[in-house]
């Protein structure tokens, strides 16, 4: 059995797999310079508003593991931001849906069923 070096497999990031719209299939390493990058992929300007949506997802990842479906992450968002006026607000940060360009950035797997028309843009 040979011995797989991890550091050197995590780093590599030839060795991300992604779905076909880019999004991460594992958990590589991620920080907030791969979160500032994906985000200028996505035509996003990151503001303070951004990360804390962003580090929510994470933090709800870390928590609870991959999301059942986007519905069920959706509502956790809309729940965790009401009160800066829930799901408008979470779509004027992210135009393709919060969800799916949100967990991208966060650098997270989307939830299964995430690819349903009503995840993406409010335009």
């Amino acid at each position: 059995m040979s011995h797989v070096d991890i550091n050197k497999f995590i780093h590599n990031a030839e060795s991300v797999s992604r779905d076909p719209d880019g999004h991460m299939l594992e958990l590589p390493p991620w920080d907030e310079r791969e979160a500032a990058r994906l985000a200028q992929e996505e035509g996003i300007a990151l503001t303070a508003d951004h990360w804390n949506v962003v580090h929510f997802l994470r933090e709800h990842y870390r928590r609870n593991g991959r999301a059942p479906s986007g519905r069920v992450l959706s509502a956790a968002l809309e729940e965790a931001f009401n009160d800066y006026g829930g799901r408008r607000w979470l779509y004027s940060l992210f135009p393709r849906g919060p969800v799916v360009q949100g967990s991208r950035i966060a650098g997270l797997p989307l939830p299964p069923y995430s690819a349903d028309a009503s995840f993406g843009s409010v335009e």
